[in-house]
């Protein structure tokens, strides 16, 4: 969960060119293509392929590779795509989702309409409840309008819902942490590494000690998620450098 943001909060984000520090533009839209994956980031008639994504921030993506200038073939828009049973009743749209900006798999969709009013106007859709994603609709299963959870209840737990403070320093701790955790460090290693690297934050900072602990019981709880990150993030520059 520690890589899963919301689309709403990738738009309006700034892309800076990860070695230069460029700007490359601002984002509008993201896009899943034929496989259900989120594949491109997109601002004007620039796409960023999500492979080629650096780190996703406070307000700004950086990118490895350059944009794509050309329109990707085969792209599908899910914000305020339309719900449908499988008997084709209209159920609402779908107003928000979660991905893995690295992997680009969705974790979630927040949906209003119809389908989410016993839930104060959004409610959250698995990708277990998905029978279909087509170029215009989102076909659910059946028996999932009698399994909706409301937003707040049914995003508890992810890192986009923390809050900035707390997020914020999720990144400080997940930078430094960068060079010190491999792929084959073990669970209680990582989770030492993980404090230490906590408690020379809390020492050289002000921030609220409420938040710092957040910040590490939560990544300590997600300390799986945190070493893949760290391992697809150097196998992505990597690659970028050899393409460069």
């Amino acid at each position: 969960m520690l890589n899963f943001v919301r689309r709403s909060q990738i738009i309006g984000c700034i892309a800076i060119d990860g070695s230069t520090a460029d700007f490359v533009g601002e984002l509008e839209e993201v896009w899943l293509d034929d496989s259900g994956r989120i594949a491109y980031f997109s601002g004007g008639e620039t796409y960023l392929p999500v492979e080629g994504i650096a780190g996703v921030g406070m307000g700004a993506v950086s990118v490895y590779y350059p944009p794509v200038i050309d329109t990707p073939e085969n792209l599908r828009c899910l914000h305020e795509i339309k719900i449908e049973s499988t008997l084709g009743e209209t159920l609402g749209w779908v107003e928000d989702f979660l991905f893995d900006w690295q992997t680009g798999e969705i974790a979630a969709y927040i949906v209003a309409g119809e389908i989410a009013t016993p839930f104060g106007g959004r409610a959250v859709l698995y990708p277990e409840d998905v029978e279909e994603i087509t170029t215009d609709k989102v076909i659910i299963r059946e028996d999932v309008q009698n399994q909706l959870r409301g937003e707040s209840e049914g995003l508890k737990g992810f890192f986009s819902e923390k809050s900035q403070q707390v997020q914020h320093l999720v990144h400080i701790i997940g930078d430094r942490l960068d060079h010190l955790i491999s792929p084959s460090d073990k669970p209680e290693v990582v989770r030492v590494k993980i404090k230490e690297v906590s408690d020379e934050v809390a020492a050289s900072t002000n921030h609220p000690h409420h938040v710092l602990q957040e910040a590490t019981e939560f990544l300590q709880e997600q300390w799986h998620s945190l070493q893949q990150s760290i391992t697809r993030a150097g196998e992505r520059a990597k690659a970028s450098l050899d393409a460069a």
